[in-house]
């Protein structure tokens, strides 16, 4: 039997992008029309890698700089909850640059919390796993507030909850605009301590 479900729920890639380096305290993302994902993820972009140093998130874990699996390789976000986090801000929309988003994906409900480990599989084959929620930080707030100032501030509690999630590379392949992107869920129940 199938551990992973593949579900009738489908997303559309309506924004591609790359981020190539991270010299500034804002977000660098710039648009692309297709991204060519490989074991290390987008091979262009600052978080490519199949390891990666440990950060402020797994600093439960690990010391900080602990060479540790990359399982941020790529920042997903939806469509429908960066309008609902411009409409928060007083913003008519977010450019997906300026949150360092790698893939924005339309159609797909409660996206920021997808189950760990759901599948994001392209007609191509290419599949992303999802790691966790990407949690809001304090650099798409400086991005937005250089591009709207007095917007950036209140981008932190605007995002709990909706800044998407982090993906790798299961496999490899191509994605493009207009992709179409199908949800595959574990097969399990929740979690349920005692």
């Amino acid at each position: 039997m199938p551990a992973l479900v593949p579900t009738d729920h489908y997303g559309t890639i309506t924004w591609l992008g790359v981020m190539h380096h991270r010299d500034a305290p804002e977000l660098d993302s710039h648009p692309l029309t297709e991204m060519a994902l490989t074991w290390a993820g987008n091979p262009d972009d600052v978080h490519a890698g199949e390891t990666r140093p440990s950060c402020s998130r797994v600093k439960s874990q690990y010391p900080k700089g602990t060479e540790i699996r990359n399982t941020r390789q790529l920042s997903v976000v939806s469509a429908e909850e960066l309008a609902e986090i411009a409409a928060t801000l007083g913003l008519d929309q977010i450019d997906p640059a300026l949150v360092g988003a790698s893939i924005v994906v339309e159609g797909l409900p409660d996206f920021s919390h997808l189950p760990p480990s759901s599948r994001l599989q392209a007609d191509s084959g290419a599949t992303l796993t999802v790691d966790m929620q990407n949690r809001p930080c304090q650099f798409p707030a400086l991005t937005i507030e250089k591009a709207a100032p007095g917007h950036g501030k209140a981008f932190k509690p605007a995002a709990e909850g909706k800044r998407g999630v982090t993906a790798w590379v299961e496999r490899p392949g191509l994605l493009r605009l207009g992709d179409q992107l199908r949800l595959h869920i574990p097969d399990q129940r929740g979690w349920m301590p005692g």
